[in-house]
């Protein structure tokens, strides 16, 4: 192996790394900023919904520094088990809890 294919290696080692540590830090911005997780309530459309899927690729930087709310999917919280996932996009919010 010479020296290039080595540098080109590491450098991609990494990226990976970065990449995936990026990754996590905006799942973490999305738990504590917006309050989701996995299975967290959220409404669209008068409908409320169990998230599945955050899309962070889908956060944009906002003019004051912040991020976007993300893309989510997620079942009817009526019947949650074999539905399949509907994307619902930005148009949410998180679901207030019942001892608000």
């Amino acid at each position: 192996m010479d020296y290039g294919e080595s540098v080109q290696k590491v450098l991609l080692r990494k990226i990976r790394k970065a990449e995936q540590d990026l990754l996590q830090l905006k799942l973490d911005y999305c738990r504590f900023v917006f309050g989701l997780t996995h299975r967290a309530r959220v409404i669209s459309g008068g409908i409320t919904y169990l998230v599945l899927s955050v899309d962070v690729e889908s956060m944009a930087t906002t003019e004051e520094g912040g991020f976007t709310r993300p893309r989510v999917a997620g079942v009817s919280a009526d019947t949650p088990d074999g539905a399949e996932a509907i994307e619902l996009g930005t148009d949410w919010v998180l679901e207030q809890s019942r001892e608000d």
